[in-house]
């Protein structure tokens, strides 16, 4: 096992206010992380490195221990649905929602509605728990324009201020889940690496109240 803990961590609108909740606690990049093409960066901390990846990795490089620690938002937890890490810390930062929006004007459904969404295994979850039968489409983005072009009734989608959704003539119509950016740990790390590991929750921890 590396002498070095791993935390990985969101790029993207989650890098800010990530790196200063770090900062917070001590936890520095020892270059600029936003002018950098690498992904894996030296802190301020001589054994602590950050590891920089897309939303859907963190939590797949913590389940496999690559990384130690991630922080990761609970949407791509709630979509990946790993069990080799622990949870134990809501950060709340980069807060926002995951709805079930629509047309403003829409009509009646039919009896088996299509649902557009990037979160096919959330919105299986949440028709399966309602005892509603839909058919998922699959999209990666833009996902405001599938009712309006009729390629689906609805869409299950993340939600921030609801601007993007309005502008498009959308409305956000069931909240699913609140979410925030959540501290997760391998659970292996856990366990053999306790006396570095729990210490960093505990400050984060105390960084957060």
């Amino acid at each position: 096992m590396s002498a070095h803990i791993t935390i990985a961590i969101t790029g993207g609108r989650a890098l800010s206010p990530s790196l200063e909740l770090l900062a917070s606690i001590g936890i520095a990049p020892t270059e600029e992380i936003s002018k950098s093409r690498k992904l894996v960066f030296d802190t301020s901390q001589k054994n602590l490195k950050l590891m920089v990846l897309r939303g859907m990795d963190v939590a797949t490089y913590v389940e496999h221990g690559i990384a130690d620690l991630g922080m990761s938002g609970k949407d791509v937890l709630l979509e990946h649905g790993g069990n080799g890490y622990y949870e134990p810390l809501d950060l709340g930062i980069v807060r926002c929602q995951i709805v079930v929006a629509g047309l403003k004007d829409e009509g009646e459904l039919p009896p088996r509605p299509k649902i557009a969404t990037k979160f096919v295994n959330i919105a299986k979850r949440y028709y399966a728990a309602k005892g509603v039968q839909v058919d998922i489409i699959k999209l990666y983005g833009a996902m405001e324009l599938a009712p309006v072009t009729g390629l689906a009734h609805r869409i299950v989608d993340i939600v921030e201020t609801g601007n993007t959704l309005k502008a498009n003539g959308l409305v956000s119509l069931e909240l699913i889940e609140e979410i925030s950016t959540r501290l997760i740990v391998n659970k292996i790390s856990f366990k053999t690496r306790h006396s570095v590991v729990q210490p960093l929750i505990d400050k984060l921890e105390a960084a957060t109240a």
